[in-house]
């Protein structure tokens, strides 16, 4: 099979291992590791094709999942074949596509996030043909973790402490009995589909009216404390500034003395680190490691010239930038706002080759001030 590769100007759909996208700076592969877990194994592998097939670059999403950038079109080939050896793609390009599962990342073995989760990956056959972007929220904890993760089909526990099912853009959901969470899903799925769903693009568009035997009676519990990073029951949670990292950080993170033997992917561009001796003092160019950074209240795409919808650089502006911003930051090279869909309190959006400047705003909204450069937007702050 040769790479389907696109000009990347396409929207609503996102791309996986599959179906690349093309970017300004190569072919851009996305990896959906199960329960979003990476061994040292996988890490190894996953770095080392990286780097030989890709730029070595890679970027976490808002999905937990893994962008591999700078695939070249002669090396896409050969990249999904080290990924399939390593388990990390599904050799059934179908079910690879629908496998666009979120897990709460802090989940254990046997609990009902890891069971239900795995259930549903057991059962990715089932599910029917839906838009590129809907998934799935596994977030079966003591309470909902990934509130403002993007999914369209949310397992969340409810303040009673049973299990809901809860469509995404309403504030209640359906209680469920034990066993047949991942029955009631792919019900809400197939419903999806038939209602017309696909035209609404998301759950939270879908206007219809929701099935008897779905219907929305029970609140969620309150949302748990957003992950930090610092010390962990598990190790220790790391960030990764704009949600990168290259390749050859993450090996040194994984096969030197700090005992790492896996990584688990989170929404939020922190990774959690399976560690039982504390790490090594790493530099805040590859990892954060202090709470209080300012790069973790700081969101920017990736930018001109990898993205060839981006008229602007967007990263050394972001950091440079960061430290005199109170509050959150998002630097965009575009009005589609890929980096953060929510409102920031400090927006920059390229347009043109220029930026517009927002407050308590998403990209794209109406600035402020209008087409300056990166000189009089660090003037603006007291960055110059």
């Amino acid at each position: 099979m040769s790479a389907p590769v696109t000009n990347g100007v396409v929207k609503g759909w996102c791309p996986d291992a599959w179906r690349p996208m093309m970017a300004g700076d190569g072919l851009l592969v996305r990896v959906r590791p199960p329960l979003g877990r990476l061994t040292r194994t996988h890490i190894l592998g996953l770095c080392e094709a990286s780097a030989r097939f890709g730029n070595g670059q890679l970027d976490t999403t808002t999905r937990a999942n893994l962008q591999i950038r700078g695939v070249r079109e002669d090396s896409w080939r050969p990249l999904i074949d080290a990924l399939l050896d390593l388990g990390l793609i599904d050799p059934d390009p179908t079910l690879e596509g629908r496998a666009n599962i979120l897990v709460a990342p802090e989940w254990r073995a046997g609990d009902a996030t890891h069971l239900i989760a795995e259930e549903l990956r057991a059962r990715l056959s089932e599910l029917p043909s839906l838009p590129g972007k809907v998934g799935f929220a596994i977030d079966a904890g003591v309470a909902p973790t990934l509130r403002d993760a993007p999914a369209d089909f949310r397992i969340e526990r409810a303040a009673t402490g049973q299990l809901i099912l809860r469509a995404d853009g309403r504030h209640r959901g359906t209680p469920l009995v034990r066993g047949t969470e991942t029955d009631h899903v792919i019900a809400l799925a197939h419903w999806f589909g038939e209602s017309g769903g696909a035209a609404s693009g998301r759950m939270a568009r879908h206007d219809a009216s929701l099935p008897e035997w779905a219907a929305a009676t029970t609140l969620p519990a309150v949302s748990a404390q957003r992950l930090k990073v610092g010390e962990h029951p598990f190790g220790i949670a790391l960030g990764l500034p704009f949600g990168r990292v290259a390749a050859t950080a993450l090996i040194r993170l994984v096969d030197g003395e700090t005992a790492v033997e896996a990584i688990r992917l989170t929404p939020w561009h922190i990774v959690i680190c399976e560690a039982d001796t504390p790490l090594a003092s790493l530099p805040e160019a590859d990892f954060i490691a202090d709470p209080s950074s300012p790069l973790l209240r700081a969101d920017a795409c990736v930018g001109a010239p990898a993205c060839p919808q981006a008229t602007i650089e967007t990263r050394t502006l972001a950091r440079r930038l960061a430290p005199y911003v109170a509050g959150s930051l998002h630097v965009s090279g575009c009005g589609k706002g890929c980096a953060r869909a929510a409102p920031a309190a400090v927006t920059l959006t390229g347009r043109e080759g220029r930026y517009d400047l927002a407050f308590d705003a998403r990209a794209g909204a109406s600035p402020s001030s209008a087409g300056l450069d990166a000189a009089q937007i660090l003037a603006h702050f007291g960055a110059a």
